[in-house]
């Protein structure tokens, strides 16, 4: 028997297309031009082809489904039993995937909460596995909306570019301009505050990134249970490495996996990218 409240989110949560298939989790995919080719998101480029499609002056733009897509996964959702909705996207600050997703939810047949997660990738993938599990379990929507919400208010995320490049180019550089200019040739540490890309640490070599990426992972997780996951886009190398060191580290570590990003957050980080989320499941 599928569960009353069906649960909707976006293709930046990069969740497994098998994972989200039997948890009941319909996705809705967002879209990437680079240089005049429209590619869909859960393609999911890989390093290469993300570096071969952006070259030194490809212009890059992503695209927020339209309403109508999500209107469609609303009926979908409505016509396979639900009789409510948890709708769970990337930030507002980052698109205007939430906002599409409101003005589908306009006409759906059955009542529909849109959260907005203020984070991407597993920062909004484990809010969205929250909900799954709570509608999964028989609750109400408005109990898996409020279990979506929890578990997005825990979320720390931190990661590493080999280059600002991609982002400025893609326009979404945000607060982390400070570090433009001769700073293109450092290796950034960023993380995810208030629902948008700031700049938090500089270091002048990829190893010491990595190095403190894995350190800023342990301080924010301390002795409580969490799951953590590693994100990479191109380097699946480093992330498996990462990945193995965190146990070692983390003492009440539940569980850590590794996800490798699409092609939306690949078009504004570029190859190379590594990045940590920290969740904090309820006690």
């Amino acid at each position: 028997m599928s569960p009353s409240v069906a649960v909707v989110t976006d293709s930046t949560a990069y969740l497994p297309r098998e994972q989200a298939s039997r948890l009941g989790i319909i996705v809705v995919p967002l879209q990437v031009v680079v240089g005049g080719r429209s590619l869909d998101d859960m393609a999911r480029l890989d390093g290469a082809s993300v570096d071969d499609a952006l070259g030194e002056r490809a212009p890059v733009t992503t695209s927020r489904p339209a309403p109508r897509r999500f209107a469609d996964a609303y009926d979908q959702a409505a016509a396979q039993g639900a009789t409510g909705i948890v709708s769970i996207h990337l930030s507002a600050e980052m698109s205007g995937t939430v906002e599409a997703a409101r003005a589908g939810a306009e006409d759906s047949p059955v009542p529909v909460d849109v959260i907005d997660s203020r984070s991407i990738a597993m920062g909004l993938g484990f809010p969205v596995l929250a909900a799954a599990g709570a509608a999964a379990a028989g609750a109400t929507r408005t109990e898996v909306a409020d279990a979506a919400r929890r578990r997005a208010e825990s979320i720390r995320s931190f990661f590493y570019v080999d280059t600002l490049e991609y982002l400025r180019r893609g326009g979404r550089i945000g607060a982390a301009a400070t570090l433009l200019g001769s700073a293109l040739m450092i290796k950034p540490i960023l993380h995810i505050r208030d629902g948008a890309i700031v700049p938090l640490e500089k270091v002048r070599t990829a190893s010491r990134a990595i190095a403190r990426l894995e350190d800023l992972a342990v301080e924010a997780a301390g002795t409580a249970p969490v799951e953590v996951a590693v994100q990479h886009l191109g380097a699946a190398a480093r992330a498996e490495a990462l990945a193995a060191r965190l146990p070692r580290r983390i003492p009440a570590l539940v569980e850590v996996t590794v996800v490798e990003v699409g092609s939306v957050i690949g078009a504004h980080v570029g190859p190379g990218m590594l990045g940590i989320t920290v969740s904090f499941p309820p006690s």
